[in-house]
């Protein structure tokens, strides 16, 4: 037996890890398929069957009150602020603080973030924010679906801008920092089960194993911080 997983790219580093154990203890198969929260939500609204899904709360809570998830499933295994990863071999970079951040946006030739990602869309309305926009606008490159810093790690830009447990993995690009916490945007990332499921015990299963001590150890090294009771 097979279970279909739509999954944020947030969790990627984490599955490839707790996936396999749960294969030989099941013995079901599983099949995941990887894009951005908004990606995942145009596929799911197009029809698209699976049986599990992960991807922020926010567009968890959205489909369930659409009826297209079951609502009382959501289990959410972590949260992850947004970062800056720069080329291996760059200077030490500050970003520690508001003013030392827009300094070091401004000093760079070129920054890549997510095109349809919940990080993208934030830093293109913080740049407003912040005042720097039109400053920015021909230096910000929309990167392909998943990991941006790639492109930081093959030279091609000089920053990549994007959820911390997304950075993280990417080899050839150093992690500068987490944004200043004035400015930082936590998403919470929230697991549950398709409404049109037929395997809705064996996909609860599979949840439920993500809420075991070495499960969250796991979560967090890969990026994810288990979430503060108030921020629930």
């Amino acid at each position: 037996m097979s279970l279909k997983i739509l999954s944020s790219h947030a969790v990627m580093e984490a599955m490839n890890e707790l996936a396999p154990a749960f294969e030989r203890a099941s013995g079901q198969i599983l099949s995941f398929s990887y894009d951005p929260a908004n990606v995942l939500k145009q596929r799911i609204n197009a029809g698209e069957g699976f049986d599990i899904v992960i991807l922020s709360r926010q567009v968890f809570d959205e489909l369930a009150g659409q009826g297209k998830l079951l609502a009382d499933t959501g289990v959410d295994v972590g949260r992850s602020g947004l970062g800056v990863s720069a080329r291996h071999g760059a200077p030490k970079l500050d970003i520690a603080t508001v003013e030392s951040f827009k300094r070091t946006l401004l000093a760079a030739k070129s920054i890549v973030r997510s095109k349809d990602g919940t990080s993208g869309i934030y830093f293109e309305q913080l740049l407003q924010r912040l005042g720097i926009g039109d400053a920015m606008r021909d230096k910000v490159i929309l990167g392909p679906s998943g990991r941006v810093a790639v492109l930081v790690a093959k030279a091609e830009v000089d920053l990549a801008v994007q959820q911390i447990c997304e950075l993280l993995p990417v080899k050839g690009a150093n992690f500068v920092g987490p944004f200043p916490a004035d400015l930082q945007l936590y998403t919470v990332f929230t697991a549950g089960i398709a409404a049109a499921s037929r395997q809705r015990s064996e996909a609860k299963a599979f949840i439920d194993s993500f809420t075991t001590p070495a499960a969250v150890a796991r979560f967090q090294a890969k990026g994810l911080e288990p979430i503060p009771h108030n921020a629930q």
